[in-house]
């Protein structure tokens, strides 16, 4: 029979091997999953050029979301096969769909070469990612929490928690390097593939570290024991407790955490580069700054959550972020593009349309032509990234934006003529914007970097709260025997749906309300619910044995709680 380690003080060297392979093979994935993200403008020009640009942006967007929506999925899927074959074997399967898929994004034609197929074909690349990551992360917490001992779970999963980070990092680090090895033209031509070719190689790399791994002492116990679940699926969904502690861990954990990862990293970049036009490359090598500063505080935060609890860091993370993004990320607007911030104080633009002309401007399907003058007016607008206020007008009235003194009216695109039409409300809304000083993109020499850095750095610190000490509350959550899979769906579901849905549901609230910090309430609103949510109904678990479910024979789902006798 296996027995299970007790070790503490130092990490021996036989663990650091353990982190590092899970680690490695998880940065990996992370990379991978994030280089769409990563090149979404060149996606949506090489996969979606058969459509209209903002529609292709738009759909470049939900390919990316696509591959969040199934993550859930692939938890369930590659978590039962985890409980019942093993975390090692699971995890080395998940790794290899993640890795040829993404090899397969970087040899796949583009829409001018064989056309619908190539979109249909990327989005059945992106959902196998999504898939794969949705077993993965759950694998290598898990694997890594079990191997830990008592008192150190936290520290030991905070290395696995940067890996999401550091993937970022990679995964904006390759393309900024070829980008600026190959120029911006050949890069987009062909060079944007070679970040996904490249990832074949370091498929091989994480595919050997994990081969030389044993499966996890705790699991080989259960095994030897003959307690394996005969369905963890049916024990995950169908008994009260689980089901419970899965909701509760969704709305009062992942839920808020998701939001800050995503807000801070991603929506971050997204609104330095599109809605402050600050030059792409510019705005990655910022917050690769940024990330490499505050990685270290995913395991600092991990640390001390084995110290004082998981719940308060995590909480505290999500209320802090709560009431700090507005302010943050007007700042941003301050350091990043001074002149922007200038225009929107000095010469606000109004909208004056009759409300029922008009829609809400996110339509990822392309399912509805905008006609109507409220529409054309609202989509130029969004797709600038420029605030207004919305003024109601009578019915009949054609909508027009008043910049300044200046007024442009829009048109009715219903007629004959629509294109010049468009054509020339366009180039009038870019005169006028400019006469009034809103710059077509943000200044290279107006830019405060290190100011900008800093406030990037404040937004990854409350990631790094948040994110640190998850991954141990979630594997202590539940039991050995549907740990993999009943961890990995609120993990999932948080980040995945809540988190990875953020910049979507964000470009939506923008553009409708027409306030471009409007879709901080978003994550605003869900990292409160989670703070009301986990204050109420979440237990800290950071004396869990996470044996304990074995040892009393029972196999219960609820396991039982055993006091550490020595704590770190």
């Amino acid at each position: 029979m296996a027995t299970i380690p007790k070790r503490i003080g130092a990490i021996p060297r036989s663990d650091k091997k353990v982190i590092a392979a899970c680690a490695a093979g998880t940065v990996f994935e992370w990379y991978d999953f994030y280089l769409y993200g990563a090149l979404a403008g060149i996606m949506s020009q090489q996969f979606f050029s058969g459509v209209k640009d903002n529609a292709a942006f738009a759909f470049a967007l939900m390919v990316f979301a696509a591959g969040f929506a199934v993550r859930p999925l692939g938890a369930v899927i590659f978590g039962r096969l985890g409980d019942l074959v093993g975390r090692k074997y699971t995890f080395l399967v998940t790794v290899l769909i993640m890795g040829f898929s993404t090899f397969a994004i970087g040899l796949l034609p583009s829409y001018q070469s064989i056309g619908l197929a190539a979109p249909i074909i990327l989005v059945i690349l992106r959902l196998l990612q999504g898939l794969a990551l949705g077993g993965e992360y759950g694998g290598a917490v898990t694997y890594v929490a079990e191997c830990a001992p008592m008192g150190r779970r936290g520290l030991y999963t905070g290395w696995i928690q940067t890996t999401a980070s550091f993937g970022l990092l990679l995964s904006l680090g390759v393309v900024l390097c070829v980008r600026t090895v190959l120029g911006e033209a050949a890069f987009e031509l062909w060079g944007w593939r070679i970040p996904f070719l490249c990832s074949i190689g370091l498929l091989a790399v994480s595919a050997w570290a994990r081969m030389q791994l044993d499966e996890s002492p705790v699991f080989q116990r259960m095994k030897d024991e003959r307690k394996i679940a005969k369905s963890p699926v049916q024990e995950t969904f169908l008994r009260w407790g689980s089901v419970k502690k899965l909701l509760v861990s969704t709305l009062g954990l992942t839920a808020g955490q998701g939001v800050v990862w995503y807000a801070g990293q991603f929506y971050a970049l997204f609104f330095l580069s599109q809605t402050l036009k600050v030059d792409s490359n510019t705005a990655s090598v910022l917050m690769a700054i940024a990330l490499l500063c505050a990685a270290p505080l995913f395991v600092f935060f991990g640390t001390l959550s084995d110290r004082i609890g998981r719940k308060p860091i995590i909480l505290t993370g999500c209320l802090i972020a709560a009431l700090a993004y507005f302010p943050l990320f007007k700042a941003l607007t301050h350091y990043a593009n001074p002149a922007l911030e200038a225009a929107l104080q000095k010469t606000p633009v109004v909208l004056v349309a009759n409300p029922s002309e008009c829609s809400i401007q996110f339509n990822p399907l392309d399912a509805k032509k905008y006609t109507s003058s409220c529409d054309i007016a609202k989509n130029y607008l969004s797709k600038a990234g420029v605030s207004y206020q919305n003024q109601a007008a009578a019915a009949g009235t054609i909508a027009r934006v008043e910049v300044g003194g200046k007024v442009v009216l829009s048109h009715d695109a219903k007629n004959a003529g629509a294109r010049e039409k468009n054509a020339a409300f366009a180039k009038s809304m870019q005169d006028a914007l400019r006469e009034n000083g809103y710059p077509a993109h943000a200044n290279p020499d107006a830019i405060n970097k290190p100011m900008v850095v800093v406030i990037l750095f404040i937004l990854v610190f409350f990631v790094t709260m948040v994110y640190g000490p998850v991954a141990a509350i979630l594997t202590e959550l539940f039991p050995t025997r549907i740990r993999y899979t009943s961890m990995s769906i609120p993990y999932h579901i948080g980040n995945g749906w809540f988190g990875g849905f953020l910049p979507s549901v964000a470009f939506a609230m923008v553009a409708a309300h027409g306030d471009i910090y409007y879709g901080l309430w978003y994550p605003v609103g869900v990292a409160c619910l989670t703070v009301l949510v986990g204050a109420c109904m979440v237990k800290d678990t950071r004396d869990v044995d996470l044996a304990s479910d074995l040892e009393d024979g029972s196999g219960a789902v609820n396991g039982a709680q055993v006091k550490q006798t020595q704590r770190v």
